[in-house]
């Protein structure tokens, strides 16, 4: 009798496709997927580890798990697995942690797991993590989620993927258009992201080497060109790695959507140097700039993080004066919270929660006043929407290509297509 399995994400959109390309590996190996509040013989969670609250996260997972079906076996991997996995070895309930060169072992190691496995550990050095593997989360969701690259050698102060992913390494170009075809061979899926945890990195790795053997702006090329797609997003990319013939190639591309998502982190000079950044605030606001000189209607986004070691008040007014300034769409905000074997806890003075909490709260509040001002210049105005397929309440939802979401009700013939929609 077959096996049967759920899995759960934690996290970004690149675990997302990892996890999906989990799935799809276990049921080829004749597991049986299932929902995860279902009770099944394995539950696989893979983990986020960028803040506490994803630790925390997990931990409550496996408690629901033990409660739910005692008899089940859980396996946990994912960042935090590889960084900490003695300690989630530890979790009463866990029967193996799998760190970031096994995830895509996993079916051998769910069939060699019995119960008497406790709190059973398969890792590795990060450091000989050097391969990639492709993924992408197919017939999950109207958009797909391609990843692209993994890893990254950039050491910022507060973070700990190096540790958990590895080297920056990448797929190929080839590859990645022969995943775009397989993706959209049926006809249904309308729009890939990109996915990586350095994406403007891409091009690293792609047999084991440092060097850069092919490039992002390569690749969006050879998308723009080649792939069956009708739109493509990209998820995140670093300031210092977006080129202005990026920019200027989105503003003319039939199939890139004028949207962006760019990591600032601080609007001060003095704290990006703590944060070991790669560019000052005034490459920032020349990006942005550019962006909207050439595409007014573009949406940008923005990651940005509060209470850093050492950010006075001074410092955070410069952020939150530096950021109401710019002709940007909506924020994601995080509070720095500690992380083991970062450079960021050398740093002091240590920012007090309750004042990276209020902070937190101020930027929250310029972004919503952003993402207000944005979508209120197109009221009125006909943009393209792609609808997604699920019913909430009788109502669907979708967005246009520059990222407003948009809401009507449920109707079943608008499922999955791109409509030119009064907004």
């Amino acid at each position: 009798m077959s096996k049967t399995v759920a899995l759960h994400t934690l996290g970004c959109k690149l675990n997302f496709s990892e996890t999906t390309a989990m799935s799809r590996m276990l049921e080829n190996e004749g597991f049986i997927n299932k929902n995860f509040d279902e009770v099944v013989d394995f539950y696989v969670i893979n983990t986020c580890s960028v803040t506490d609250n994803a630790d925390k996260e997990c931990r409550q997972l496996v408690r629901r798990i033990q409660k739910k079906a005692p008899e089940a076996m859980v396996v946990i991997t994912g960042c935090y697995a590889q960084l900490k996995p003695e300690e989630i070895a530890s979790i009463p309930g866990v029967n193996l942690v799998l760190g970031a060169a096994e995830k895509f072992k996993i079916s051998d190691h769910l069939k060699n797991l019995t119960k008497n496995d406790t709190g059973k550990i398969c890792s590795c050095d990060i450091e000989d993590v050097n391969i990639f593997t492709a993924s992408y989360s197919l017939k999950e969701r109207t958009r797909i989620f391609l990843k692209v690259q993994d890893g990254c050698d950039y050491n910022c102060s507060f973070c700990t993927i190096p540790m958990a992913r590895g080297k920056s390494r990448s797929d190929s170009i080839q590859n990645v258009l022969t995943n775009v075809e397989e993706i959209t061979k049926d006809g249904s899926t309308k729009e890939i992201v990109l996915t990586g945890i350095n994406l403007g990195d891409f091009g690293k790795g792609l047999h084991g080497g440092k060097k850069r053997e092919e490039s992002f702006w390569e690749l969006m090329l050879a998308l723009e060109e080649k792939a069956p797609i009708d739109r493509i997003r990209i998820s995140s990319i670093e300031p210092n790695l977006l080129t202005n013939e990026m920019i200027e190639m989105v503003s003319t591309s039939k199939k890139f959507m004028p949207h962006f998502h760019i990591p600032l982190q601080s609007g001060n000079d003095e704290t990006l140097a703590n944060m070991r950044r790669r560019y000052k605030r005034e490459l920032y606001s020349e990006k942005v700039s550019l962006i909207k000189k050439l595409m007014p209607h573009a949406c940008i986004g923005v990651d940005v993080i509060t209470g850093f070691p050492g950010e006075t008040d001074d410092h955070f007014e410069d952020t939150a004066r530096f950021i109401s300034d710019l002709d940007v769409s909506y924020l994601h905000v995080f509070t720095y919270s500690e992380r083991d074997h970062t450079k960021a806890l050398e740093i002091k003075p240590v920012v007090p929660m309750s004042i990276r909490n209020n902070r937190n709260k101020i930027l929250r509040n310029i972004s919503y006043e952003k993402m207000q001002r944005f979508t209120n210049e197109f009221i009125g105005s006909t943009r393209k929407v792609l609808f997604e397929g699920k019913n909430k309440n009788g109502m669907m939802e979708g967005y246009t290509d520059n990222y407003i979401k948009v809401s009507t009700i449920f109707t079943p013939e608008l499922e999955n297509q791109i409509i030119d929609w009064k907004i």
